[in-house]
């Protein structure tokens, strides 16, 4: 699963990015001063886009940590999606990469190898995301995943929710069903490149 992404772009290309697609991004908490990062790992804070209630077309961006503690104090980074509609608490992560580890090619390798994927053509995505305040550690987010499309599914057996960029306002908008926007992407969408 996921527990390591990248995000190099700036909040000005982030905001752009968005406007491109009629979706206004507010700062409830002023503008982040985001540094580029090769490798976010959980409980690290990233910046998140959460719903706006009661407004389409508009979302908050904050910074939140990556992962909850679950029950048995483990954190909570990733969340399998299927049969839940989440209709409340939606997020949306920015990212430019994100990757994966398998066992080594080499055998004589200590590491695991390090896969990078992005997206073609696009110089952001998102991954659709939940966050909750919790006692331990206040509001925190975490991935949703999903069986592998088949970009992904020769790397691992599950891979995260990687929305369309017309799904974009429709995540931030919990009346419009999670199930419906929640599907792998086309054969081809992602590049992989090894990294490690």
């Amino acid at each position: 699963m996921c527990n390591d992404y990248r995000l190099t772009v700036d909040v000005a290309s982030i905001v752009e990015d968005f406007a491109d697609l009629k979706i206004k991004i507010r700062f409830g908490e002023g503008a982040p001063n985001l540094q580029a990062r090769e490798d976010i790992k959980i409980t690290d804070v990233a910046p998140i886009i959460r719903t706006i209630e009661g407004v389409r077309g508009e979302g908050d961006m904050v910074q939140r940590r990556w992962s909850w503690p679950g029950p048995n104090k483990r954190p909570v980074y990733n969340f399998r999606s299927e049969g839940r509609e989440f209709s409340s608490n939606r997020c949306l992560i920015v990212a430019d990469g994100f990757y994966e580890f398998t066992d080594p090619i080499d055998p004589k390798k200590k590491r695991k190898d390090k896969w990078l994927f992005t997206k073609n053509d696009e110089p952001i995505f998102c991954i659709a995301g939940i966050w909750r305040d919790t006692p331990e550690v206040g509001e925190a987010f975490t991935m949703l995943t999903m069986e592998p499309g088949p970009d992904i599914a020769p790397y691992h057996d599950r891979q995260i929710v990687i929305l369309d960029r017309g799904a974009w306002a429709d995540w931030l908008d919990p009346s419009v069903s999670a199930k419906s926007l929640i599907k792998a992407l086309p054969p081809g969408t992602l590049q992989v490149e090894q990294v490690g």
